[in-house]
């Protein structure tokens, strides 16, 4: 077959060999923690290659070392996921806010300072806001719909715009799903970027997942994600994963090996299972999320929809974001009920079907209360100002039948308005 395969086809097998593991179809958990060298000068070359002594020759490959290092899944699983992002190269972490700490750690240093947009995940601004400050790094954040010269003005105002390493923003924005522009996010970096210094862009792409955007072709240096979302997708296994260059993956990966915070063989293997059925998955938690979407917009009880199918051409800077950078409305969706926390938590207690639990982008859906849940940690005025407030409910729809989810949150509606 000389046609190029599409990654949805690749899933199944690409990036291992059959005869390699006694001729298994799917690829084996390999539970070990070291591997035999087959002589000392073999050893010797591979820790040459993997603490960077040497660069590999043409044609070498990094040996497997010890289970810290490299392992069969690992390996197999980061070559798969490099191709829905076309990206070179990837790690996997055993979660997300593992993936996003390490990057944060090694692009970072004291005095530095980091751009963030904003709303961003409750962990990931407490990571920045809480955590970072003790290591004595620095951060400026900017809202939805700001320009691109009122954001290079307000790190400017900070009066450290030579310190600035990183600019991390999450598209679309948990749980609002407001939309950041990537490639004006890049030119902000290459604006303050020198000869001597790169200002790099991460973003976390976990909202839309490796199917429904790619980053790394808008400009973004990483990309990252939670892989217990829609990659893993079936609510069984936390992971985390950054995509980009070589250049800057073997920054990443020599941090994570010293951190010690790799996937395991078996996270590993589950992440395996699961990208053979993503596009799958994705796909029909699209198709639901539209329509229930749809049944939101029109209902009594619910005052706002934050769904990216509901951006219109009126909305000129959101809806240009929305056709150039998401292939899908995606299948997460928020609401404002009508009425306060006591409504909102009504609606919540009254759901059949659809769960009461935090995380997203499995099989099965889920709701939970942003202000008091995932973004509890969030300032208080921020939040507000932010629509995150006691009467928004977050929705991830998964892939049961979409009149189902309809009839328990049209029940559960109605329960809540009693």
């Amino acid at each position: 077959m000389t046609k190029k395969l599409r990654p949805e086809s690749l899933m199944m097998s690409y990036g291992y060999k059959p005869e390699l593991s006694e001729g298994a179809v799917k690829c084996p958990i390999f539970q070990t923690s070291t591997f035999v060298f087959k002589n000392a000068e073999e050893g010797k070359a591979f820790f040459e290659i993997a603490y960077g002594h040497r660069q590999q020759q043409v044609g070498e490959e990094l040996g497997l070392i010890y289970s810290r290092i490299n392992n069969p899944d690992l390996e197999i699983l980061e070559n798969r996921l490099t191709l829905w992002d076309e990206a070179e190269e990837c790690a996997v972490f055993e979660s997300g806010m593992a993936a996003i700490s390490t990057v944060l750690l090694e692009f970072l240093k004291p005095g530095d300072l980091l751009l963030i947009s904003s709303p961003l995940y409750g962990g990931s601004d407490h990571f920045i806001k809480k955590i970072l400050p003790k290591f004595g790094i620095h951060y400026a954040e900017f809202r939805v719909g700001q320009s691109k010269e009122e954001i290079i003005e307000i790190v400017e105002k900070t009066g450290k715009a030579d310190k600035l390493a990183l600019v991390y923003i999450e598209t679309p924005a948990n749980p609002t799903n407001d939309l950041i522009d990537i490639r004006s996010s890049k030119e902000i970096a290459a604006h303050f970027s020198t000869g001597d210094k790169e200002v790099f862009v991460a973003v976390d792409n976990t909202y839309l997942g490796p199917i429904w955007q790619h980053p790394l072709k808008h400009g973004a240096d990483l990309v990252l994600y939670s892989a217990t979302k829609y990659i893993g997708g079936h609510s069984d296994v936390i992971a985390g994963a950054c995509l980009g260059s070589k250049r800057l993956l073997n920054r990443v990966k020599g941090l994570r090996t010293f951190l010690g915070n790799m996937a395991s063989p078996n996270t590993g293997w589950l992440l395996l299972r699961s990208l053979e059925t993503l596009k799958a998955r994705m796909d029909i938690q699209a198709n639901n999320a539209n329509k229930v979407a749809a049944f939101l917009n029109t209902h009594p009880s619910v005052e706002k929809v934050y769904f990216i199918g509901n951006i219109t051409e009126a909305d000129k800077e959101q809806y240009t974001i929305r056709q150039k950078q998401c292939l899908t409305n995606g299948g997460m969706i928020s609401f404002d009920i009508k009425g306060s926390e006591k409504e909102a938590f009504k609606f919540l207690n009254a759901l059949q079907l659809i769960k009461l639990a935090v995380s997203l982008g499995s099989t099965e859906s889920l709701a939970e209360h942003p202000a008091t849940m995932t973004h509890v940690d969030v300032d208080k005025t921020l939040r507000n100002q932010l629509s995150i407030t006691e009467k928004m409910i977050r929705l991830s729809i998964g892939v049961e039948h979409y009149e189902d989810i309809i009839d328990d949150i049209n029940s559960a509606l109605m329960a809540a308005s009693v």
